[in-house]
């Protein structure tokens, strides 16, 4: 069974298997993916999946409504917290976004419809070859980073918004030869 190359180990192999590209709508995991993709900004993704679980409870399995009432004294802690990455800035953006999504939330009536307008509500199917081909950000990842810095969210600029629309499946970059490429291309979203 052929996979994408970087699909050759766990974490990795689990991941690619069972989530990355499935076009995902709840909101709550919505919310989890944009945290993590921003706290693994200039991080392996391997990092942020081998503390995916610290994630969770540090996070209140992604509440967002949990999240957006952190406190500065929560902040402290999760700073001391050796599970997750401790970095001021994505930590104080994730608490920042979670306001910033009940926002999105209250005005779209959930996060889920705001979010999949970038790519008109299905999966934009692409027929990559070669992970060479792959971008780092494309049209629909650059205005989804603009709207969502204008709402105020943080570490959301267009190649985290690129490696978030794969992660939740509103793009299908699974290479042609691997067979979750199959899997994915029928599924309209």
């Amino acid at each position: 069974m052929r996979r994408c190359e970087w699909a050759r180990a766990e974490p990795h192999l689990s991941y690619h298997d069972q989530e990355w590209g499935v076009p995902l709508h709840d909101d709550r995991r919505l919310f989890e993916f944009l945290v993590l993709e921003g706290a693994q900004a200039g991080l392996s993704w391997e990092t942020i999946l081998k503390k995916r679980d610290n994630y969770r409870a540090a996070f209140s399995d992604f509440e967002p409504d949990a999240v957006a009432r952190f406190t500065e004294k929560r902040i402290e802690k999760l700073l001391a917290d050796p599970g997750i990455i401790r970095n001021r800035l994505k930590i104080e953006a994730a608490v920042l976004n979670a306001r910033c999504y009940l926002d999105v939330q209250s005005e779209f009536g959930n996060f889920d419809a705001y979010l999949w307008r970038f790519v008109g509500g299905h999966p934009i199917q692409n027929r990559w070859r070669d992970h060479h081909d792959i971008p780092a950000r494309t049209r629909e990842s650059e205005a989804m980073s603009r709207d969502l810095a204008h709402r105020g969210f943080k570490f959301v600029g267009p190649t985290i918004c690129y490696a978030f629309m794969q992660a939740v499946g509103m793009v299908n970059d699974h290479l042609t030869y691997c067979f979750r490429y199959r899997v994915l291309k029928g599924l309209k979203g």
